[in-house]
């Protein structure tokens, strides 16, 4: 199975509404960070992208027919390409609003001194994967905002305006 959406927009931009859309409009599942804590088999394999590893995306996402919020989001170069026939769904918000909302869940979530040691090497990985990808400068609001607005510059500069749906939560 391929993916029929390929999720350009990071966390906290309603990842988790458009997860629930998708997956009613599809009819199928849609991967999202949610997956993964769910079902810690899949962690190796996102690691294993996370460190530079060729990865068939194909196999990775099988069964999913959407795909978004990190950790696939960081990878939309890669997932377009695999996808070619797929719609890329950049979902956004604005600057501050997702600093604020990403800095009061999600980044201390990642940086959690008392994480559970079986959590503590994906919770690595991921810092990676911002290191590598967007920013891991957590409390700097004008580095992780410039990451954000890059990020989707980047995309909005790589897709064709045919092939890419720019989003937001407000839109319904």
């Amino acid at each position: 199975m391929t993916l029929k959406v390929v999720g350009a927009g990071v966390g906290r931009t309603g990842s988790n509404s458009l997860k629930i859309a998708l997956e009613q409009l599809l009819a199928a599942p849609c991967h999202h960070m949610f997956e993964i804590r769910d079902d810690p088999a899949q962690i190796a394999g996102w690691t294993a992208a996370i460190e530079g590893s060729p990865v068939d995306w194909t196999a990775m996402l099988a069964g999913y027919e959407a795909q978004v919020d990190w950790p696939g989001a960081s990878f939309w170069p890669e997932l377009s390409l695999a996808n070619p026939e797929a719609l890329v769904l950049l979902s956004v918000r604005d600057p501050d609003a997702w600093y604020r909302s990403a800095s009061s869940t999600i980044f201390p979530a990642i940086t959690d001194p008392d994480a559970p040691p079986e959590v503590k090497p994906w919770l690595e990985s991921v810092r990676t994967l911002l290191r590598d990808r967007f920013s891991d400068r957590f409390d700097d609001s004008t580095a992780m905002i410039d990451a954000f607005e890059a990020h989707n510059a980047a995309v909005r500069s790589a897709i064709p305006s045919e092939r890419l749906l720019e989003w937001t939560a407000s839109d319904g």
